[in-house]
């Protein structure tokens, strides 16, 4: 779940505020507060951004539990695509 703080720090890095409950006091001297607008705006942008790299999260998680090294070595010593069928079948499972 994307949050205020995310898009205050996408909006304006390196700014400072401080956030208590829902209300935000702007601190910093250089750049200027973003509207609220602004604010929701970018909040939505990034949770969009978060839920369309689902899949990549989820085949991320099942590419950790594979030994991917030994299934290579494997497949060039034994001529077989061992490797080649788990992340098919990874990407099957978690398509783009």
């Amino acid at each position: 779940m994307i949050r205020v703080t995310d898009a205050l720090q996408s909006l304006r890095p390196k700014a400072q505020w401080v956030l208590r409950g829902e209300e935000l006091e702007w601190l910093d001297t250089e750049q200027t507060q973003p509207t609220d607008s602004e604010i929701q705006a970018e909040t939505i942008r990034l949770q969009e951004l978060y839920d369309s790299q689902e899949y990549a999260r989820l085949r991320k998680a099942d590419y950790d539990q594979l030994n991917q090294d030994e299934l290579r070595f494997d497949d060039l010593r034994d001529g077989t695509t061992t490797w080649v069928d788990a992340v098919n079948e990874i990407k099957a499972r978690y398509p783009k």
